[in-house]
């Protein structure tokens, strides 16, 4: 593409693709997620220690909502997700719950832009719903297809997916997030999702925030989210942080030694 034609595309995709808010928290401060797995052996953790939502008639505070990738193999990552939710009076049942668990795998099928490579990196991510605690009852089931690309002018992440819920009902969304050029040391980020679980609930939501690069391991973020669910409206304040936890020189060491002698 000439540059003038991406400026474009970057700028329209956000505002005209929707996405779904409900299953895929597994890129802070976002609902969807991008085309990329950490190293084989690293631990990467997405935690936001206290979020807040509000809505016309609750208060919920949300602490902490976090997300686990563990890089098992080449191109694949192990995901737990979850959150803890509080909430406040004069709410009738004030009981803490433990909401949003979820256990998938997570693969680059196509190497590209986010792995040094060229052209978009294309993912997938399935796996289960997990049941909660005092909410969420019951199992189900979810699969993403991801494509991000990145330009020097920024970066789109596409979702697409579907989801059987917990309540066994059929759920379908898409997804787009915005990233501003990823050179910069603090970039603005934004996100339009759409989801839709049939005969229950229709959300449309926007996310504008910022993420700040620390280093390549460590990232602060914030962003605010409003949403309209069967068009009553809701906001949510998030930030948090992602760091990475990578194995020892001796633990690489000892796990190159262990294949060799294995071949």
């Amino acid at each position: 593409m000439r540059s003038r034609n991406r400026k474009v595309l970057l700028l329209l995709v956000p505002t005209l693709i929707v996405g779904w808010s409900g299953i895929a928290f597994a890129y802070r401060p976002f609902d969807s997620t991008d085309a990329a797995v950490v190293d084989v052996g690293q631990l990467e953790v997405e935690l936001g220690p206290v979020e807040f939502r509000r809505t016309d008639t609750s208060r919920t505070v949300i602490a902490p909502a976090y997300v686990l990738n563990y890089g098992y193999a080449k191109d694949w990552e192990l995901v737990l997700e979850g959150r803890g939710e509080h909430p406040l009076p004069p709410a009738e049942d004030t009981r803490s719950m433990l909401v949003g668990d979820a256990l998938f795998l997570k693969g680059v099928l196509r190497e590209g832009v986010l792995q040094g490579k060229s052209g978009p990196s294309v993912a997938t991510e399935f796996g289960a719903l997990l049941p909660g605690i005092n909410a969420e009852q019951g199992w189900g089931a979810a699969w993403f297809g991801i494509v991000s690309q990145r330009w020097l002018e920024g970066t789109i992440h596409f979702n697409i997916g579907t989801a059987l819920t917990r309540e066994q009902r059929a759920d379908l969304f898409v997804g787009t997030i915005f990233e501003g050029p990823y050179d910069w040391t603090v970039r603005p980020v934004a996100e339009v999702v759409y989801e839709r679980e049939f005969n229950t609930t229709e959300t449309f939501s926007v996310l504008a925030g910022a993420i700040w690069r620390v280093r390549e391991d460590l990232s602060f973020d914030v962003g605010l989210r409003e949403a309209w669910v069967n068009r009553q409206p809701v906001t949510e304040i998030r930030a948090g942080l992602t760091f990475a936890i990578s194995p020892s020189p001796q633990t690489e060491a000892m796990q190159r030694s262990s294949r060799s002698t294995r071949r």
